[in-house]
């Protein structure tokens, strides 16, 4: 019985066995070898540069301190939020900073606040911060894109004239161009040189770079090298386009400043009439703290102001 017993373990592991080695053995083959000819590639033969850094086609990821959460958020809104925003964070480093600072609100307010409420209301008004961060950082390196934007397309019109392709004029705008635009073009480049089409990096760079002049461009040179034409007459109309919607926009930015700063008044005159009646009498505005109907009354004119604030910038923001 044991002999039998022992047979069919042994049977049944070399079929499982097997099995597993045919199925899964060719991949990893595969992988080591392809992971071999791309640290091949990517070291420098010469060991006079011995500790200089050295160029590789292979892409490195920046590892935050959670690899797991950011294997598992990899592509989501988080990931392209900080791509877009330009910075060197990963969302598991996001995420630990939102909970640092979430807990050490917490904790202050716990110190010095006698509510019972006040350790959770402070939590949740210090965790969106980093977000917060990366969505102004979006703005602002979005903004300077479009200021530069039109230089870039008058650079690769000039390129072209002269006789450069597309590709190479696209590299003289990654390296005469600063940043952000540099960059984009630098990374877009790149890709292109190491094999990838040069339709899927042009859309790529119009998904990293969400912006509408872009786009443009985007559209209009897939469609030039489909149905030809010139180029470079094409690239002086878009940056003369992108300019005049640039213009236009900055007047409208001007025209508009009243209500945004309406807005932003609106916004903080409560909040400061707030803390300079608590200085002035503390006992009235204690009932808003301690009874419910104080708390409930706080809380909605937090809800409306709120609101309010988004709606008046909702008006205010006309696209063009």
């Amino acid at each position: 019985m044991g002999i039998a017993l022992l047979a069919f373990v042994v049977m049944t592991a070399t079929i499982v066995g097997g099995y597993a080695a045919a199925t899964y053995l060719p991949g990893r083959i595969a992988a080591r070898r392809l992971d071999r000819r791309l640290r091949d590639v990517s070291i420098d033969a010469d060991d006079s540069t011995a500790g200089e850094p050295h160029e590789t086609v292979v892409k490195r990821k920046t590892e935050g301190p959670l690899p797991a959460l950011d294997r598992l958020v990899a592509g989501s809104w988080v990931a392209k939020l900080i791509e877009q925003a330009g910075v060197n964070a990963t969302p598991s480093g996001i995420a630990v900073v939102s909970l640092g600072l979430a807990a050490a609100a917490a904790l202050v307010a716990a110190m010095f606040a006698r509510q019972a409420f006040a350790p959770a209301v402070a939590a949740l008004a210090a965790a969106p911060l980093p977000m917060v961060w990366l969505f102004r950082k979006r703005t602002s390196r979005f903004r300077r894109f479009e200021e530069m934007f039109p230089e870039a397309l008058d650079l690769l019109s000039r390129a072209i004239r002269a006789g450069h392709a597309f590709q190479n004029a696209m590299g003289m705008v990654a390296d005469e161009v600063r940043d952000p635009v540099g960059a984009e073009f630098r990374t877009t480049f790149e890709q292109q040189n190491y094999g990838l089409p040069l339709r899927d990096a042009l859309n790529d760079l119009a998904r990293r770079v969400a912006i509408l002049d872009v786009r443009f461009f985007v559209t209009a040179v897939l469609i030039q090298r489909e149905s030809g034409g010139n180029l470079a007459e094409i690239l002086d109309n878009l940056s003369y386009v992108v300019r005049e919607r640039f213009k236009i926009r900055r007047q409208i930015r001007v025209h508009t400043a009243h209500g945004r700063f309406t807005g932003y008044v609106l916004l903080a005159l409560p909040a400061a009439l707030g803390i300079a009646l608590t200085f002035i009498n503390p006992d009235l505005m204690r009932l808003l703290f301690d009874e419910r109907m104080g708390r409930l009354m706080l809380a909605g004119a937090m809800v409306l102001q709120t609101g309010g604030f988004f709606w008046i910038r909702k008006v205010m923001n006309i696209e063009v």
